[in-house]
């Protein structure tokens, strides 16, 4: 979303090095190479946003209404859904600033939209930052439930899980507004994408040693029945079909924008580098169905929550 004179959001920034490009995602026409540029329907757009909306608010009620899920684990995953749900609101309710602003309907207004241009920026890249906190959150979590389980209790404990979830909101929130004061600072993009590899790293690492600590127990237990290959197979072709989606839907939705980000340090110029600008509201988009896919990977396969998000749509009829 952009006023009059040059762009001085992060997010709009990203997409266009000259000032003011008409629409978000949509870099300023360039010579050079011919790019493909695949563009989303702000229809497209606005339906994914109010889907992840839903299925967020979903598993955030699910969790308040049912007091067995009052625990470190499932705080971190209604944390995880608040951080989507600010994603999808935020980016939704630009959109609909973009397409009004674009009908003329907020003509006259700069000041106002200006206010809200920031405070928008802040929410974005605030929720994003804090959603990448808690997809590493929920990755030491099981780390630590399944190394040390015996005293995984006594380890993480509700007041512990509580100073970690408050310390990844004011950090979310200072960093954004730190990033959205900066953006047109080199070190903003370079902590953002050094942020992202980081959590990346640290989710690989967890996740690839869960598995292998699995696959030797599956091993032991095929030792004691005399089984060895066909127990052991199994459980590691599952372990590692579901690693391979876990990290591949995170490196796929969050990886071209921070692709982005990157290419803005080493080639903002280039006209190959601006091919890939050309396409940053499909990045967005990308975001946005990582937004609705975490709820099924993280929520919607424990059964206590199902049952509890059945009472709640019942209950809503």
């Amino acid at each position: 979303m952009s006023v009059q004179g040059p762009q001085r959001r992060l997010l709009g920034s990203l997409n266009s090095t000259s000032p003011a490009a008409p629409r978000l995602g949509l870099a300023a026409n360039q010579t050079g190479p011919r790019c493909l540029e695949l563009s989303v329907p702000d229809g497209l757009f606005l339906g994914l946003g109010l889907v992840s909306v839903v299925e967020n608010v979903l598993v955030v009620a699910a969790i308040a209404k049912n007091r067995n899920l009052h625990s470190p684990m499932y705080y971190f995953i209604c944390c995880l859904a608040v951080s989507n749900l600010l994603v999808s609101v935020s980016s939704v309710l630009e959109t609909a600033v973009m397409l009004l602003l674009e009908a003329g309907a907020l003509a006259g207004r700069a000041a106002v939209v200006q206010r809200l241009d920031d405070i928008i920026d802040v929410l974005v890249c605030g929720a994003m930052v804090s959603s990448l906190c808690f997809l590493g959150a929920i990755a030491v979590d099981r780390y630590i439930s399944i190394f040390y389980a015996l005293r995984y209790h006594s380890i993480v404990t509700l007041p512990r899980a509580w100073r970690a979830i408050s310390a990844i909101w004011v950090a979310s929130v200072l960093s954004s507004t730190l990033f959205i004061a900066y953006y047109d600072h080199t070190a903003v993009l370079l902590c953002l994408v050094s942020f992202f590899v980081a959590m990346l790293v640290l989710m690989a690492v967890l996740y690839v040693h869960m598995l292998a600590r699995a696959c030797q127990h599956a091993r032991g237990i095929a030792r004691l029945h005399k089984r060895q290959r066909p127990v052991h197979q199994g459980l590691g072709l599952k372990g590692a079909a579901t690693l391979t989606i876990l990290l591949g839907i995170f490196f796929l939705c969050w990886g071209p924008f921070f692709l982005h980000l990157s290419l803005m340090v080493l080639c903002p110029r280039h006209p190959i580098c601006g091919c890939v600008f050309k396409n940053f509201n499909l990045f967005l988009t990308l975001i946005i169905c990582n937004s609705i896919v975490d709820p099924l990977i993280y929520a919607f396969r424990s059964q206590e929550l199902r049952k509890t998000l059945q009472e709640v749509l019942l209950c809503s009829w």
